[in-house]
């Protein structure tokens, strides 16, 4: 489950560092001759809209910030801006599975969510030039990776209760299983032994 608070950025992107963010670009025009900054809400407008005219639907969509929500989980504009402006959009069709755009560019959170809705705008221009198997291409490296999983216990991965805290048992279980474990026994891996390895590291250094 994507969070829209606080930013869940996507596992695998570069951050750009704070001291390279740049003044945004984007602007609204509310008079002739007058334009203004973007407010979260014409931000967030606008990526809506693009995903809209891409045919994603309004619940199968997620904006993450760190920015806190109202009620419709959406990024709420009323508040101070964030230390971290950084924007991630998820978004799911039936088919294809989840993708998600994240831009971090920008020194305020209106003019990043401006940023994903113009990319979005530019990838769409693809389609209507007649590049729409190029365009569903170009998605593919948008597709968002699962989450790694956190790393197992050293008690769970040696098979030791809580309440040993001597290592001559811990080593004895450990020599056990990496009997079980070691590569040049059927079933064994390399994998497994890497992590039990570092398992019985972190007991010599959580017991002593």
């Amino acid at each position: 489950m994507i969070a829209a608070y606080p930013l869940q950025w996507p596992e695998g992107w570069p951050r750009t560092k704070s001291y390279a963010r740049q003044h945004g670009k984007f602007s609204r025009q509310r008079r002739a001759n007058y334009r203004e900054d973007l407010t979260v809400a014409d931000g967030v407008e606008r990526v809506l809209l693009e995903l809209g005219r891409l045919g994603i639907g309004r619940d199968d969509i997620v904006i993450s910030t760190n920015l806190k929500t109202r009620l419709d989980g959406l990024p709420r504009s009323d508040q101070k801006a964030p230390d971290d402006p950084g924007v991630a959009v998820y978004w799911e069709k039936r088919r294809g599975g989840r993708k998600v755009m994240a831009v971090d560019r920008y020194q305020k959170v209106a003019d990043n969510l401006a940023a994903v809705a113009a990319t979005l705008d530019a990838m769409r221009a693809i389609e209507r030039h007649g590049g729409a198997q190029i365009l569903e291409r170009a998605f593919t490296g948008f597709t968002a990776l699962p989450a790694p999983e956190a790393p197992r216990h050293w008690r769970e991965v040696i098979g030791v209760p809580a309440y040993v805290r001597d290592m001559a048992t811990v080593r004895a279980e450990y020599r056990r299983r990496a009997a079980q474990h070691h590569p040049d026994r059927p079933g064994g891996s390399h994998d497994a032994m890497t992590e039990l390895n570092a398992a019985l590291a972190m007991a010599e250094k959580e017991i002593g």
